[in-house]
């Protein structure tokens, strides 16, 4: 077993001295190997070193700029750095250069929407929902993005998918409560925020939301 493939098998087993001890081994018998940079690299990001991962990222980069692992494993780095303008162009690059898999159009929509741009964010989703359609996370940040482009009936479809995929997403019931306020769906959206509080008891908004319809119900009885 070479060097690289040694070192992946310990990252696997988070023996990250041992992996780390391998990678640079590998570096050090073929420094022109861009993979061993790029191993390295996504050790130094697992263990939350990513401003040193960068340069191992760049480094692989200018061995060869077409490995799109390279650019995935930078964008990663920039993301969990909250430079997100930076984790966006790596993103769109490698996909420009062959990734196509869920996870980075999941990530490239994460990026987008935390920089404001849900409109750019929604097809990212909506890809990765189609690359894997059992991907609960991804259909509810495709519902987010619906809701928040007041596309309800459409958010409403992915929020209740994703809780058929994980029925335990606080956060999901609260979303999907919100959506049936549009609605006036008072009933169903009380049903969706007591479901959120009896996951996450301390759950401030879905113990607002509750409170502001519980109000809105007993106000119509008044008027009655």
């Amino acid at each position: 077993m070479n060097k690289n493939k040694k070192g992946i098998q310990l990252l696997k087993e988070r023996s990250y001295e041992e992996a780390a001890k391998c990678f640079q081994e590998a570096i050090e018998e073929n420094p022109n190997e861009p993979i061993s940079y790029i191993n390295f690299g996504d050790l130094l990001t697992i263990i939350r070193d990513e401003e040193k991962a960068l340069n191992f990222y760049n480094r692989a980069l200018e061995l060869d700029d077409s490995l799109a692992t390279a650019y995935y494993g930078a964008a990663n780095a920039y993301y969990q750095l909250e430079r997100y303008e930076e984790a966006k162009r790596m993103y769109q690059q490698a996909i420009k250069h062959g990734i196509q898999h869920k996870d980075v159009h999941f990530m490239l929509g994460m990026t987008h929407y935390q920089t404001g741009e849900v409109l750019y964010a929604l097809p990212q989703f909506q890809r990765a929902v189609e690359l894997d359609e059992n991907d609960a996370e991804a259909r509810f940040q495709y519902g987010l993005s619906l809701a928040y482009l007041e596309h309800v009936d459409e958010a409403i479809t992915e929020f209740e998918q994703s809780l058929a995929l994980d029925s335990k997403n606080a956060d999901v019931y609260y979303n999907l409560g919100v959506a049936f306020t549009y609605q006036d769906k008072d009933e169903e959206a009380l049903a969706m925020f007591e479901k959120a509080l009896e996951l996450q008891a301390n759950h401030h908004l879905a113990a607002n939301g509750k409170k502001l319809v519980l109000q809105k119900l007993s106000n119509e009885m008044e008027s009655d």
